[in-house]
């Protein structure tokens, strides 16, 4: 097997671990859980991705607050599925954390940049079978 279908065939079976880190426009009460969410595109808005019930794929995100400031919350994100968007949209959705990522120009309020971050990332290297992990603090 190739090295990229090695490592596509790890992101299909779900066992890379990912984080990332983001910014909130809000204040997140609740600690920690999972965000289950179906996601298709909304063909009349691209590239924007909605709710869907009927039709969207599955979608889902573990989370956890890092930190708490007046008007802004540090969360971790721990996608599960690895739709489009998916991580903003269950942010900012109201049966999401309804608070969306401070920068988020699609799914809150345009700013300098998106305060999100692909802070983590572990997998098996495809020629050694080694465990490798990358890790990058956010800049925010």
């Amino acid at each position: 097997m190739d090295s990229h279908k090695y490592i596509q065939h790890q992101f299909i079976k779900r066992t890379i671990k990912k984080r990332y880190t983001a910014l909130l426009d809000g204040y997140i009460k609740s600690n920690e859980g999972v965000i289950d969410l179906p996601l298709i595109l909304d063909v009349d808005d691209r590239p924007r991705q909605m709710v869907c019930f009927e039709n969207g794929k599955s979608s889902r995100t573990k989370w956890e607050v890092v930190e708490r400031r007046k008007r802004y919350t540090r969360i971790n994100f721990y996608p599960v599925t690895g739709r489009t968007h998916q991580l903003r949209v269950h942010a900012s959705h109201p049966k999401g954390l309804n608070t969306p990522i401070i920068g988020d120009d699609l799914y809150g309020k345009k700013g300098d940049r998106l305060h999100l971050h692909a802070a983590f990332i572990s997998f098996l290297h495809p020629k050694t079978k080694e465990k490798v992990t990358f890790e990058s603090e956010a800049p925010f």
